[in-house]
C-alpha cells in the first residue's frame, strides 16, 4: 500500500521560466539513468526479493523515496514551462542558427537543440513527461532486477553513479538559484545512495549469502579454472599490464591474476553446417565446388 504526502520532499522554485532548461531536465526524469529508471528498479527488486526483511525495506524504502523525486522534477519543469511559449526560446536560437549556417553545421540538429519541446506545449500542456531530454520514451528494458542481489546492489551503484553525474552536470547548466537550490538537494540524496549501496553490497558480502563471484552459488570447479584470472591483453602495448587487475591475489580471494600479453585462440576456425535447403539460403563453398 502506498500513500501521498501533499509536502514535496524538498523544492525551491526557479526564478524565471526556461522552457529549454525543462526539456534537458527531462534526462534526469526518463532517461537510462534517471529517477524512473531507479523508482522502477528499487521497487522491482523489492517486491521480487526472497531474502531477508532489511533487503527487502532498503529496496522498498528507497524506491519509494525516488518516486517523490520524479515528483520535484516534474513541479520544476512545470514551473520552468509557466509562462514560456514557444516563441520565445525561437527568438534566443536565432543566432545559434545563423552560426550554424555561415559555420556548415546542421541547422536541424541545431533548430533542436535550441528550442523548447514541443511535446511540452503539444502533448502534456506544459507538464513533464516520461521521457528523456531528446523525447525518447522511458523504457522497462532500463532497469535491473535479477533476483540476485549482489548483482543488483551492483547494477543500483552504477545507477546512482551515473544519475548523481547527470545531476551535476545538469547543475552546472543552470544559474537560476532555485534550480540549483533543488538539485542541491537530489546531488546529496545521491551521495547517500551511492554510500548505502556500497554498505549494501559490503553487507550482503560478510553475511555470507552472496560472495564474488556473481552468483556464487555456482560450483568453481565446473569453470575453466585455468583461464579464471587471467588479463588478456587485445590491444597493442603494455600499459594494461601496470593495473592490480594483471598482478596479485585477485578481488575475490580465490585465485591469482595474470598477464598474458599475446593471447593466442583457443579454438578451431569456423565451418558453419550446411543450410538447411527449405530456407532457400545461398549455399557453401563445398556445394558450390560440386555443381
Amino acid at each position: 500500500m502506498f500513500y501521498h504526502k501533499k509536502q514535496l520532499q524538498y523544492f525551491k522554485p526557479p526564478e524565471k521560466p526556461d522552457a529549454l532548461y525543462a526539456k534537458k531536465i527531462q534526462e534526469l526524469i526518463g532517461g537510462t539513468f534517471g529517477e524512473m529508471t531507479v523508482m522502477m528498479q528499487y521497487l522491482f527488486q523489492g517486491w521480487n526479493c526472497r531474502g531477508p526483511a532489511k533487503y527487502r525495506d532498503l529496496l522498498l524504502d528507497t524506491g519509494t523515496e525516488e518516486i517523490g523525486h520524479v515528483e520535484m522534477l516534474a513541479t520544476m519543469i512545470a514551473h520552468l514551462l509557466d509562462k514560456a511559449p514557444l516563441s520565445v526560446q525561437e527568438e534566443g536560437a536565432a543566432d545559434r542558427l545563423v552560426g550554424a549556417v555561415m559555420g556548415g553545421s546542421n541547422v536541424r540538429d541545431e533548430i533542436m537543440a535550441a528550442a523548447m519541446n514541443p511535446q511540452h506545449s503539444i502533448v502534456s500542456g506544459l507538464g513533464a513527461l516520461p521521457s528523456d531530454s531528446v523525447g525518447f520514451p522511458w523504457n522497462g528494458r532500463f532497469i535491473v532486477s535479477s533476483g540476485n542481489l549482489l548483482a543488483d546492489f551492483r547494477s543500483n551503484l552504477h545507477a546512482e553513479s551515473q544519475g548523481r553525474l547527470q545531476a551535476v552536470r545538469m547543475y552546472e547548466m543552470s544559474d537560476d538559484p532555485g534550480v540549483k537550490d533543488t538539485l542541491s538537494f537530489m546531488i546529496a540524496r545521491d551521495t547517500m545512495h551511492q554510500n548505502q549501496w556500497i554498505a549494501a553490497i559490503k553487507d550482503l558480502e560478510d553475511s555470507g549469502l552472496e560472495t564474488s563471484p556473481v552468483p556464487s552459488s555456482f560450483p568453481l570447479e565446473l569453470e575453466k579454472r585455468e583461464f579464471a584470472y587471467q588479463f588478456w591483453s587485445h590491444s597493442d602495448g603494455t600499459e594494461s599490464a601496470e593495473g592490480r587487475w594483471a598482478k596479485g591475489e585477485s578481488m575475490d580471494g580465490k585465485g591469482q591474476f595474470e598477464y598474458i600479453a599475446n593471447p593466442q585462440p583457443l579454438g578451431p576456425e569456423p565451418t558453419p553446417p550446411p543450410a538447411e535447403p527449405k530456407l532457400h539460403g545461398t549455399p557453401g563453398f563445398e556445394k558450390a565446388k560440386h555443381t
